[in-house]
C-alpha cells in the first residue's frame, strides 16, 4: 500500500522539528501545507529534508490545507492519505494504526473519546461540550455513531477522496466532511486515540473565540453542507463498521 501522510501547518515553529522526525518514522511520503505561517516555520521547513511543502501566500484557513493535501494527494495516485497536526497532538506512532483499520472501509477516523488512555487530559470545557453536542446532532440527523466528529487525525481511501467534495475553508470542514460522507455512503471507522492537549488556552482566532459564535458557525456549515450536490452518487445513508480495533492500539 502507498500512502502519504500530509500535515496542515500555521505557525508551528516549536513543534516542527519533533513532529516531523518522529513522522519519519511511520511514513515514507510526507506533504507539509504551510497555510500562510508568519513565524519561524517557513525557515525551519527549509532546513527539513525529504519532505515536500506547499506553501499558501496568505493564511487560508485549516479547511483550505486539507482541501490542497487531497488535492496532492490525488495528484500523487497514492492508495490512502493519512492527515495529521503539528501541534503535538497528534502520535505518529499511530499511523500504523490507521493504515491497518482503513482495511475494508473509506474513511478511517481518529477519536479522542471512544476510550480513556493514560495519556489523556482534560479537554478545555467548552471544546468538549460543543464537540459533544454536534457529534450528537450528527449521530441523530445521519444515522452516524461518531464519538469525536472534529478529530483530524485520518486516514483516506483514494477512492473516497475521488468522490468527495470539500469547499469548506475554516474549522468547520470536518463537519462538511461528515455530511458528505454519510450522504455518499462511504463506510467509516473510528479508532481510539489519546487526547492531548498542550496548549488548552489556544485560540481559534477571531469570533470563533466565541463558544457561541462557534457552535453557531458549526451549525451553518452543516446546513450548507445538506444542500450541496453531490459530486458523484446519490447514495442518502451511511454504512458504518465498528470492529474491535482498540486491541491494536
Amino acid at each position: 500500500m502507498n500512502w502519504l501522510t500530509a500535515i496542515p501547518i500555521f505557525n508551528e515553529a516549536p513543534h516542527i522539528r519533533s513532529v516531523l522526525s518522529e513522522v519519519r518514522r511511520y511514513s515514507p511520503n510526507i506533504l507539509v501545507i504551510d497555510d500562510g505561517s508568519t513565524d519561524e516555520t517557513p525557515r525551519l521547513l527549509a532546513d527539513e529534508p525529504g519532505i515536500r511543502a506547499v506553501t499558501h501566500a496568505t493564511n487560508r484557513g485549516y479547511g483550505a490545507a486539507l482541501m490542497t493535501a487531497f488535492r496532492e494527494a490525488l495528484r500523487a495516485e497514492v492508495d490512502v492519505l493519512v492527515t495529521m497536526d503539528c501541534d503535538g497532538q497528534h502520535e505518529p506512532s499511530r499511523i500504523p494504526v490507521l493504515l491497518e483499520a482503513i482495511s475494508g472501509v473509506d474513511i478511517v477516523s481518529g477519536s479522542r473519546y471512544l476510550r480513556d488512555f493514560y495519556q489523556n487530559t482534560p479537554a478545555p470545557d467548552d471544546r468538549r461540550r460543543i464537540n459533544a453536542t454536534i457529534t450528537r446532532y450528527l449521530n441523530e440527523r445521519y444515522g452516524l455513531n461518531l464519538t469525536d466528529a472534529f478529530c483530524g487525525f485520518k486516514a483516506y481511501r483514494r477512492s473516497a477522496l475521488e468522490r468527495l467534495h470539500i469547499t469548506e475553508k475554516g474549522w468547520g470542514m470536518p463537519l462538511q466532511l461528515w455530511v458528505q460522507a454519510a450522504r455518499l455512503k462511504l463506510r467509516i471507522r473510528e479508532i481510539g486515540v489519546p487526547r492531548l492537549y498542550l496548549d488548552p488556552k489556544r485560540a481559534f482566532g477571531g469570533v470563533l473565540d466565541n463558544a457561541d459564535e462557534r457552535l453557531a458557525y458549526y451549525h451553518r456549515v452543516i446546513e450548507e453542507a445538506e444542500e450541496m450536490p453531490l459530486s458523484v452518487g446519490t447514495a442518502t445513508g451511511p454504512e458504518v463498521v465498528y470492529p474491535m480495533w482498540e486491541n491494536c492500539l
